[in-house]
C-alpha cells in the first residue's frame, strides 16, 4: 500500500504541482542558498506538493546547465530541517555513479530528518565523459542501474536488508541506521535504459521530461499499457518535469519553449487540466526561464493555480 507522502504527491485522477530547486530568474546561474531555503519555506506554507532537487556531480564547459547545484544530500538535509509538510524528492540521484549503499544511507537519513516526507527519484545520467571520470563504463549503465536499484530497494524497503558487494565467510550481517520511520518510495526519473515494463514492475511510477502534447500522450499510453501488463491491480504514477516562464499578463497565450512553455496563468491552467485529464498525476515546475522574481511567481501560482488542482 502506498505511504502517506506518495498519496499526497501522486493520486489517481488528481494532479499535484511541485517545484524544482533552485529557483532562479532567467540568466542567473548562481543561487543564494539562504534565499532558496526561504523560497522552500514559502512553497511549504503556500501548499505546493513537492520540492525536487537534482544531482549534478560534475560540471564542464560543454554541459548545457550552468546552474551551480549543491550536493543533493546536503541540500535535502537542509530542506528537511526548514520545512514541515511539503514532500522532498530527488530528481534524480545518479544511481550509476554513486555506490547504492551510500544512496540508501542518504535516503534513510533524509527520510528520518523529514519525518517520512522523502521520495527517492533515481536516474542513470547520460554523459559518457562523466562516467569515465568516475571510472564507470558507460556501456554498462543499464546493468549497473538494475543491480544498484536492487541493492537500494532492499536497504530502504519495508523489511530492510543490506546486500553487500562481497561477503567473505567471517563477514557480519550489516544493517543501516537510523531505521527510517517509513519505507522510502522509489521512482524512476527518465528510463535509466530500462524497459517501461521493468519500471512499472519495480518503481512507484515514472517521471519524465515535458514533451509536445501528442508525443507525451503516446508516451503515457505506452506507460499505461506496461502497468496493465505487469501491475494491473496496482497504482503507478506518471509525472512530468516542465519548464515555465509565467507571463505577467494572465491572458497571454501559451507558447512552446524548450521543455515547457511561456504562458499566462489562464492558459497554464488549461494545459495542466488537459495533462490531468490524460493521466498525469504530478507536474514539477522549473521556473528558471522567467524574468520575474521567484517569490512573485510562487505567490501567483499559489493564489490562482493551485486551488484548481489541490483540494
Amino acid at each position: 500500500m502506498p505511504g502517506v507522502i506518495e498519496r499526497k504527491v501522486f493520486a489517481e485522477g488528481r494532479l499535484s504541482i511541485g517545484l524544482t530547486l533552485p529557483m532562479l530568474p532567467s540568466g542567473n546561474a548562481v543561487a543564494d542558498f539562504d534565499e532558496q531555503i526561504e523560497l522552500a519555506r514559502l512553497a511549504d506554507e503556500l501548499g505546493f506538493a513537492a520540492l525536487w532537487v537534482r544531482d549534478v556531480p560534475l560540471n564542464s564547459s560543454d554541459y548545457p546547465d550552468p546552474v551551480r547545484h549543491l550536493d543533493p544530500w546536503v541540500f535535502l538535509g537542509a530542506l528537511a530541517s526548514h520545512t514541515r509538510n511539503i514532500a522532498l524528492a530527488s530528481g534524480a540521484i545518479v544511481l550509476t555513479l554513486r555506490h547504492p549503499l551510500h544512496i540508501a544511507k542518504g535516503a534513510v537519513s533524509v527520510n528520518t530528518l523529514s519525518r517520512g516526507r522523502f521520495i527517492l527519484g533515481l536516474g542513470s545520467g547520460d554523459r559518457p565523459h562523466e562516467y569515465a571520470a568516475f571510472g564507470i563504463d558507460a556501456d554498462s549503465r543499464r546493468e549497473v542501474y538494475r543491480r544498484n536499484w536492487e541493492t537500494v530497494a532492499a536497504a530502504v524497503g519495508r523489511e530492510p536488508r543490506v546486500i553487500p558487494d562481497q561477503s567473505p565467510p567471517d563477514a557480519p550481517e550489516f544493517f543501516l541506521l537510523p531505521k527510517a520511520p517509513t519505507p522510502v518510495p522509489m521512482i524512476a526519473v527518465g528510463s535509466g535504459g530500462q524497459s517501461v515494463d521493468w519500471i512499472a514492475r519495480n518503481s512507484i511510477g515514472w517521471m519524465t521530461y515535458h514533451r509536445e502534447p501528442e508525443k507525451q500522450r503516446a508516451r503515457h499510453s505506452m506507460w499505461r499499457a506496461a502497468v496493465d501488463r505487469v501491475a494491473p491491480d496496482e497504482f503507478r504514477a506518471f509525472g512530468v518535469a516542465m519548464g515555465l516562464d509565467l507571463a505577467t499578463d494572465k491572458n497571454e497565450a501559451a507558447e512552446p519553449r524548450s521543455l515547457g512553455y511561456r504562458a499566462g496563468r489562464n492558459d497554464l491552467i488549461r494545459i495542466l487540466q488537459k495533462m490531468r485529464d490524460h493521466g498525469t498525476h504530478h507536474v514539477t515546475l522549473n521556473l528558471q526561464a522567467s524574468q520575474r522574481p521567484p517569490r512573485e511567481l510562487l505567490e501567483e501560482l499559489a493564489a490562482e493555480v493551485l486551488p484548481e488542482f489541490h483540494a
